[in-house]
């Protein structure tokens, strides 16, 4: 069955979980108007990632996507986040405020979480997806054996193909345009920074699955091509940070219709694992910090929280983790529920011209 029909979709669109930016109300709102919503629960635990499942169900009876982050079981290691704290300490004290004493993993590896899969098992969301990896394959199957559609983040082939051996039911192709963390599953390998359409046409070609272009796509048009390219939708997330059903705080929605969304940049300082933003006093550290080896992700996140709570705390908004792709600049705010209508409108009015 086509993709479209199996969830009801009458746009090829399905909005991207965006941790912390997503919420129930967006994701419904999304789905209720005819593509798919999504909240990410990364950043919280069964308990709360049942509460959200409850709020979306709560308000739809569509379809809507649930996230989750398989990142490696991150590693203590204290000379590397000492270095790290001690790199970061002159800006702290810009805010009369020091780093954090030693750093926590703030955010469970679903990898390591078996009370998520649990939790999942037992209230079968319609669709599940994966960002940084995959879970066991035991996992997998007993997801798959539930009744739930699973997605997965590939940034190249390799890690397409992997997705296709797993079981995986889709792959989302992340082009290097996206904004947000980049899906790739080692940060630490080689990255060939394919693009949307490059990537999408290689995974297109190469797999029989269907596939979800996501990356720089932001209006009606954008998601005519990822359709021209094959894709069976787009996934869009930037275009949904300015709906009023956002969780971005005023700076956030602020810095997005600045001249800062013209130039985002990525950067493994925020979080520890590579992240496309908007530029912004954080992502402009790089160069300053690049003599320290940021600890691993969400170690490194920890830290980049505290430094964002000392500068608010101070009136200074340019630490936060303003997450953004290449196209920004076409974001218009909006309610979610309109944006989809428009998106719709375009999209029908590019396949017609």
């Amino acid at each position: 069955m086509d993709f479209l029909d199996r969830f009801g979709l009458t746009v090829p669109l399905v909005q991207a979980p965006m941790a912390g930016v997503s919420t129930p109300e967006m994701a419904s709102e999304v789905s209720e108007t005819g593509a798919l919503g999504s909240i990410g629960v990364g950043a919280t635990d069964a308990d709360g990632a049942a509460e959200m499942i409850a709020t979306v169900r709560a308000r739809t009876a569509r379809p809507f996507n649930v996230n989750f982050f398989v990142h490696a079981t991150p590693q203590a290691d204290a000379q590397r986040e000492t270095a790290w704290l001690t790199a970061l300490a002159p800006v702290f004290a810009e805010f009369d405020a020091e780093p954090p004493a030693q750093l926590r993993t703030i955010y469970t590896s679903f990898a390591d979480d078996p009370a998520m899969v649990r939790m999942l098992l037992a209230l079968r969301p319609p669709i599940v997806s994966f960002h940084f990896g995959l879970p066991d394959p035991a996992v997998i199957a007993a997801l798959r054996q539930a009744g739930i559609f699973l997605l997965a983040t590939a940034t190249s082939l390799a890690e397409a193909k992997r997705a296709h051996d797993a079981g995986i039911d889709a792959i989302v192709a992340q082009g290097i345009e996206a904004g947000g963390h980049r899906g790739i599953f080692d940060p630490d390998s080689p990255d060939d920074a394919l693009g949307t359409m490059a990537l999408t046409r290689l995974l297109v070609r190469d797999l029989e699955q269907p596939v979800i272009a996501a990356g720089g796509i932001m209006d009606g048009a954008g998601i005519a091509s990822a359709r021209a390219l094959g894709a069976v939708a787009a996934q869009l997330g930037t275009a949904f940070i300015a709906c009023p059903e956002s969780a971005a705080d005023d700076a956030y929605r602020a810095a997005l219709m600045s001249s800062a969304a013209h130039h985002s940049r990525m950067t493994r300082s925020i979080s520890g694992r590579p992240a496309r933003a908007l530029a912004n006093r954080f992502t402009a550290l790089e160069t300053r910090l690049s003599g320290a080896t940021p600890p691993d992700y969400p170690r490194a996140y920890d830290a980049g929280k505290a430094l964002n709570a000392a500068a608010k705390a101070n009136g200074e908004a340019g630490f936060g983790a303003q997450w953004a792709g290449q196209g920004a600049p076409l974001a218009r705010a909006m309610p979610a529920a309109k944006l989809v209508a428009q998106l719709r409108d375009e999209f029908m009015a590019a396949i017609n011209r």
